[in-house]
């Protein structure tokens, strides 16, 4: 009796573990399932091995990343990683080129 008191803390708290890590598991794969339903022709996106590249054709398995431009190469759906978000344009770049060349607008030490 006085040993089953003893584990079942341990129990609780290995179930708890294994019941939250689990959780995470399926939120991150139903998550890249969601990504690989939404890819379209066009998307910039990355592979698992780092390889950036446009898609060309999707099928049901398989997707044509354009890597350069003529070269197109097959992929499984499941190698791709994640999509390649535009960069937008910081206004404050912009800024910074315009004081680069005006040499009277830059600040004094």
């Amino acid at each position: 009796m006085n040993q089953t008191v003893v584990f079942l803390p341990l129990l609780v708290v290995m179930g708890a573990f294994m019941y939250f890590a689990s959780r995470r598991q399926k939120r991150a794969m139903q998550a890249t399932i969601d990504l690989h339903e939404s890819l379209r022709v066009g998307d910039r996106v990355h592979t698992t091995s780092g390889l950036h590249g446009t898609i060309t054709r999707i099928t049901d398995d398989d997707v044509d990343l354009e890597i350069a431009p003529g070269v197109v190469t097959t992929w499984m759906k499941l190698a791709i990683r994640d999509r390649v978000e535009p960069e937008i344009l910081d206004s404050g770049a912009d800024e910074a080129d315009d004081l680069a060349d005006d040499p009277e607008r830059l600040p004094r030490d």
